[in-house]
């Protein structure tokens, strides 16, 4: 899966810092910074979603989506963690109804 690729190019860019990467740009910003950004991109997603069209969606989603992986690094949350949680959470219905 592509986020998965996605996660390991931002952990290698914490790990091994380049240039004028934005991911490292991030990074160095500071937790409060990245946590701003998330928030900002999460209202970026609502008002897409409510009045910019279909791709506009998807572009903002994916925006939240890579702000949010870059998060996760900083705090060290794994994805699979994530996931985790949500087959937790999952209930399958009932076959029998």
């Amino acid at each position: 899966m592509f986020l998965d690729e996605l996660v390991n190019v931002i952990e290698d860019r914490k790990q091994n810092p380049r240039a004028g990467s934005y991911t490292n740009q991030l990074f160095a910003s500071g937790e409060d910074e990245i946590l701003k950004k998330v928030g900002e991109e999460a209202v970026e997603l609502i008002l897409a979603a409510k009045a910019q069209g279909r791709q506009r969606l998807i572009e903002e989603a994916g925006d939240l989506l890579y702000h949010l992986l870059v998060l996760l690094s900083v705090k060290g949350v794994k994805l699979g963690e994530i996931e985790n949680e949500l087959r937790r959470r999952h209930k399958p219905e009932d076959p029998e109804g």
